[in-house]
């Protein structure tokens, strides 16, 4: 029974994390390669964790300890994926301001519907993070969870889930950071339009505006992809950055 809750309560943070984390949490990759890779990963740091509590597996305490893991393992990859989501929402912001807000795409990672310039920005972040060795930072950043935050019973505590609440505020501060420049370029074209549209009523500012306006978007995506990497990265630092305080946050 020792051995085994040497091996089982690492498993179901590590279990925990991948469910949630970005790509570890692909619809593409089947649950059957999650679950081995997080028990291989487990079966190979066993023997390097600090001392166990002695309780059983199976006791109240046990259970407790389960359920602190999983907590702690879903908060991680909570972190990790408001980066991502971050981004998407950037796409649809910009998507929604060159009216291409109708063009739909399913995203194969989620296997959800998001918009075709949301689905563009995420691809480009995760080839950037897989150039990166993200998905390697996000094992190392797990390993040395389990010695900042040895498994135990009291967890992060409320402390740290407060904290996990509040960086929730990334994904919205992420993502206008990112869709701004090329919103607030967008926003002086519309209202060109508008100022065209006053001068020359007869005109259909509808049949020409809207083309001009998609191509104008396309340019300002092209010109502004140095950008969204640059806030992409700064945005994962910072999603790092709160995962690694999350794994140390004193224990009441």
């Amino acid at each position: 029974m020792a051995w085994l809750a040497e091996w089982f309560w690492p498993f179901v943070r590590i279990a925990a994390c991948f469910s949630v984390a970005p790509l570890f949490s692909s619809r593409q990759l089947p649950a059957r390669v999650k679950i081995g890779l997080a028990g291989f990963v487990a079966y190979l740091i066993g023997p390097l964790l600090p001392e166990l509590p002695q309780v059983s597996l199976f006791s109240p305490a046990g259970l407790q300890i389960v359920a602190q893991q999983i907590l702690i393992g879903i908060g991680i990859g909570f972190l990790l994926q408001l980066a991502f989501d971050a981004v998407g929402v950037a796409g649809q912001l910009i998507a929604n301001t060159m009216g291409l807000s109708f063009a739909f795409n399913v995203d194969p990672l989620r296997g959800i519907s998001t918009t075709a310039v949301g689905q563009f920005y995420v691809v480009l972040a995760t080839l950037t993070f897989l150039t990166l060795d993200g998905h390697l930072a996000i094992i190392q950043l797990l390993v040395d969870g389990f010695r900042t935050l040895p498994i135990g019973m009291a967890g992060i505590g409320r402390d740290g889930l407060w904290a996990l609440v509040m960086s929730g505020g990334l994904l919205f501060a992420g993502a206008l950071q990112i869709a701004l420049p090329g919103i607030t370029a967008l926003i002086v074209a519309n209202l060109a339009f508008g100022l065209i549209s006053r001068s020359a009523p007869t005109l259909n500012i509808f049949s020409v505006g809207f083309p001009i306006s998609l191509v104008f978007g396309l340019v300002v995506l092209q010109l502004g992809l140095p950008g969204m990497q640059q806030g992409f990265l700064e945005l994962m630092r910072q999603a790092f950055a709160d995962a690694l305080a999350l794994q140390q946050t004193p224990r009441p």
